[in-house]
């Protein structure tokens, strides 16, 4: 029998060691030589010890396909897990567990729109588009060992690459950051049970005087709430400014950018730099897309922030069997059948019907209750999208007018652009299209059937907010208001928070040089404007504990700071939590769920006693402010030192604040999901300027923020820094897949292209 175990072990080691032998061949290549058909010329792409290419070319066409091998190389599952979102293609691999995201996205159509808009675009763009293409399939051809671990897992072999997999991200992106449906149906089901004004305070108006960069049946809106796809959310947020050469020690501008998005493990963004005759664009790219997001040429640097415009609308159309109703009269539903592969189950057909607004979403909940469906439309469902083409534009830009233009061909989703130049001019930016309304402010749905709401068509694209070196010297955006009020056309009707944009400035208005080094602390700030003045709420609080007032003690002599080290914060956001649902439990019921994030202008609003929120209705007595405020810090003390002990000095907010990067497939794997998934405690939160959103109910896990810093020098552009949340690698065994998690913590930024150091230099010969 014993014998027989160390048999059974020795075979189970062997295995295993052949597998891992096998796995660890599917890591790239990074010294030597490798044949790319298809290229034209030798390439060099050199790596930094970070693994980040600086790919030099003798053409375009020959930078494309090497970065489209690179791309693969390290990233190959996190482009196949993108194209196959996008094309609703996710059950293929996968099984029934991605059925309904999948049915959710082939009713959008976003692969076909990615198709047609394809012969929209120049032909030098879709020629870089076939190039990068090329080598994508060129690595897959090649390669010497196993793909990534992943499809070995999974025992599949991936497609050919194509152009259209290259676009439909941006399709998917115009979902993420144009997304305010899921407000529009949340609206609409809280108007069913609370009046105009306290309806219209859960959306509190943007403070007047706050920064503005340019001066259906309940239980379907339930069930739609439900059905949209974690992959579809909104994620909205990001930080951006550009200060001019009077206000640096080098008089030349520095721009600072970093973009939040939901955290991944890896990371959404990939450092590379770019060159070629005529071409060298540096900074932060999408694997299985082409063309730098952001970053510098020779001559400008850009940054990104979300717009938050309202780019979507959901219209009620009123059913009749194979028609609907219009203002002509009943229309035929245009209608199309698509055929979804399941993994291991037969293969489902959906049949997608569209009105002139769009497609009808409410078909996949199977429910057409009262004659009464819902369709989408958005300004990212329009075929002749050219977007692909202004990205390529911009990354030859060389001044203002052509920035401009480049931009002209950005269409969706809309976003802030922050600009600088070694010229030492500033600017601003907001293109794409933004939808031009009949009537309405698009906060609720609208009725179909009367085309009074109709879209007209686009905001004119020269009436788009835009700056050009403003007096001031500064311009920034923190997803905050971008026109001012009178501005003629409507954008949003409902913006963000702007303390984040409040506490930039305040710290650009201090009376010193602000360079390089300066924006980066600021990237890192974590004073929350939103504690400090939480301070103002203090002073009638009647805690009964001995344990809550000595916690109101520490707040009102804490600075603000979200110390990942300070029991404060923790206190503070566990507080905060408490006292919102405390506010709107009685009124709301189960639709309470639907508010976790705090809502600042809110509570200033109730705290102030407008809206009668404080009184609690369920209760014989009336509340006053202070008294559910008192109240609500008991709860928080309590459950703080449930979870935490009653010490209040060990308490940590980096305890509870963690990021957390999760593979998307390997998390769910038992063993595999702790090896792959990486973990760091964090400063900041919600309203920091180092953004640290977190998921309420889920022990303040840190899931969204700056994935991607970046700052950039235009004294010395070479000189621009950068760092990214994860690593460059995709592949969970290589060294790269983690290694700049601490760094960004951190903020050991670091410079990337010609002035990185070289560790590692592959040649890309033509066959």
């Amino acid at each position: 029998m014993r014998h027989l175990f160390i048999t059974l072990i020795a075979a189970v080691l062997t295995v295993a060691g052949v597998l891992g032998w096998y796995l660890s061949t599917s890591l790239p290549r990074a010294d030597g030589e490798a044949v790319l058909p298809g290229l034209q010329e030798r390439v060099v792409v050199r790596r930094d010890v970070h693994g980040v290419p600086h790919i030099k070319a003798a053409s375009d066409h020959d930078a494309y396909a090497a970065l489209g091998y690179v791309h693969a190389q390290d990233r190959f599952w996190q482009m196949e897990m993108n194209r196959r979102a996008g094309a609703g293609r996710m059950s293929e691999v996968l099984g029934v567990a991605a059925l309904e995201t999948d049915r959710f996205l082939r009713t959008l159509g976003l692969y076909r729109l990615a198709e047609a808009s394809l012969g929209y675009l120049r032909p030098e763009v879709r020629e870089a588009l076939q190039a990068y293409a090329d080598g994508v399939n060129g690595w897959l051809r090649s390669r010497d060992g196993a793909l990534p671990p992943e499809f070995v897992l999974l025992r599949y072999q991936p497609e050919p690459w194509t152009p259209a997999d290259s676009l439909v991200w941006g399709r998917l992106m115009g979902l993420q950051l144009a997304g305010n449906w899921r407000d529009e149906l949340l609206r609409q089901r809280v108007a069913a049970v609370l009046p105009a004004d306290r309806t219209a305070m859960l959306w509190a108006p943007y403070p007047s005087g706050a920064p503005t960069t340019v001066t259906l049946a309940q239980g379907a809106l339930d069930s739609m709430l439900a059905a949209i796809p974690d992959l579809l959310q909104p994620h909205l947020a990001s930080n951006v400014w550009a200060v001019s050469g009077t206000h640096t020690a080098s008089g030349k501008p520095v721009l600072a950018n970093d973009p939040h998005l939901g955290f991944t493990a890896p990371i959404l963004w990939y450092l590379a730099t770019l060159e070629a005759p005529g071409l060298y664009v540096s900074g932060a790219t999408v694997p299985g897309v082409p063309f730098h997001l952001l970053g510098h040429n020779r001559q400008i640097a850009w940054g990104m922030t979300t717009t938050h415009s309202d780019l979507m609308d959901l219209f009620v159309e009123k059913d009749q069997g194979d028609r609907y109703l219009s203002p002509e009269g009943p229309q035929a539903f245009e209608t199309r059948d698509e055929v979804i592969a399941v993994r291991g189950a037969a293969p489902v057909t959906l049949t997608v019907r569209s009105t002139v607004h769009g497609p009808i979403i409410s078909d996949l909940l199977g429910d057409r209750a009262e004659g009464m469906v819902l369709a989408l439309s958005s300004a990212t469902l329009h075929p002749n999208d050219r977007t692909a083409q202004g990205i390529y534009r911009l990354n030859r830009a060389h001044d203002w007018a052509g920035f401009v233009a480049a931009l002209d061909d950005y269409d969706s989703p809309q976003q802030n652009v922050g600009y600088a130049d070694v010229t030492g001019n500033i600017g601003f930016l907001v293109p794409g299209r933004v939808p031009l309304r009949k009537a309405g402010d698009g906060l609720t749905p609208s009725p179909g059937w009367t085309g009074e709401r109709d879209w007209t068509g686009w905001v004119p694209r020269d009436a788009l907010p835009r700056l050009y070196n403003p007096p001031q010297g500064r311009i920034v955006n923190a997803n905050n208001k971008v026109v001012p009020d009178g501005y003629p056309y409507l954008i949003a009707a409902t913006w963000p928070e702007p303390v984040r944009a409040e506490r930039i400035l305040q710290v650009l208005g201090e009376p010193r040089h602000h360079g390089p080094a300066q924006a980066k602390a600021l990237q890192y700030d974590t004073l929350s404007l939103v504690a400090t003045r939480a301070r103002q709420r203090l002073g009638g609080l009647t805690p009964a504990s001995d344990a809550a007032r000595h916690a109101l003690d520490r707040l009102r002599t804490w600075d603000g700071v979200m110390d990942s080290n300070r029991p404060e914060p923790l206190l503070f956001e566990t507080w905060m939590q408490i006292l919102q649902r405390r506010l709107i439990e009685d009124d709301l019921g189960p639709l309470t769920a639907s508010f976790t994030l705090v809502r600042p202008l809110f509570l200033d609003l109730a705290m102030a006693g407008q809206g009668g929120w404080c009184d609690d209705q369920r209760t014989p007595t009336a509340e006053t402010c202070p008294d559910i405020a008192s109240r609500a810090l008991e709860d928080a003390v309590a459950t703080l030192g449930e979870r935490y002990g009653t010490d209040m000095t060990q308490w940590r907010w980096g305890d509870a604040h963690q990021a957390v990067f999760a593979h998307r497939m390997l998390s769910q794997v038992p063993v595999l999901g702790w090896l792959s998934t990486l973990t760091i405690p964090t400063d900041g939160g919600d309203f920091t300027v180092n953004r640290g959103t977190f998921a309420p109910g889920e022990g303040f896990s840190h899931s969204h923020g700056a994935g991607l810093r970046a700052v950039y020098d235009l004294a010395n552009l070479d000189n621009s820094r950068f760092v990214i949340a994860t690593g460059q690698s995709g592949n969970p065994l290589s060294g790269h897949y983690g290694d700049l998690l601490r760094p960004w913590r951190d903020g050991d930024t670091f410079p990337i292209g010609a002035a990185a150091s070289v560790v590692a230099v592959l040649t890309l010969e033509p066959r």
